[in-house]
């Protein structure tokens, strides 16, 4: 899969689920012994797996309009694997330490969405880093990877 598709894929799924974190019909109640959030509109968990709630949802649906941006060239649509590898692997880090998995009570970490956000770093970090696909190009010349 080339880099650009990576975009585009990624930031139709993340607009995707960030909508569907906005239909009841996805989302259950947050079990008895689910963290408490300072912001609660629509806290839950999407598919009764991932704890969400309204700034969760609103994140995914801006970084999957990012990555349809991104898509138009090589180099957007890396810079956006490259951010979203970091900026995931961070999140992943932070679902793993108590106090920071709720982000100040605003946004949840915790539970699946620690693998999850590891697995979008990874895949991430692939098309960001270390992708040599020739079949990426800028300007119709395959991209020169050093490293």
């Amino acid at each position: 899969m080339q880099t650009k598709n990576f975009a585009l894929v990624a930031g139709i799924l993340f607009l995707v689920i960030g909508v569907l974190g906005f239909v009841p019909a996805f989302r259950m109640m947050p079990p008895g012994h689910a963290p408490n959030l300072a912001l609660e509109g629509s806290y839950g968990y999407l598919f009764g797996l991932f704890p969400i709630n309204v700034l969760h949802n609103i994140v995914h649906i801006a970084v999957g309009i990012w990555g349809l941006m991104a898509y138009r060239n090589f180099a957007s649509a890396r810079g956006y694997s490259k951010s979203l590898a970091v900026g995931y692997g961070v999140l992943a880090v932070m679902g793993l330490v108590p106090g920071l998995n709720v982000l100040g009570g605003y946004l949840p970490l915790f539970g699946h969405d620690v693998w999850l956000h590891a697995l979008t770093a990874a895949v991430a970090a692939y098309f960001g880093f270390a992708n040599r696909a020739s079949t990426d190009t800028i300007h119709g010349q395959t991209p020169t990877v050093h490293g």
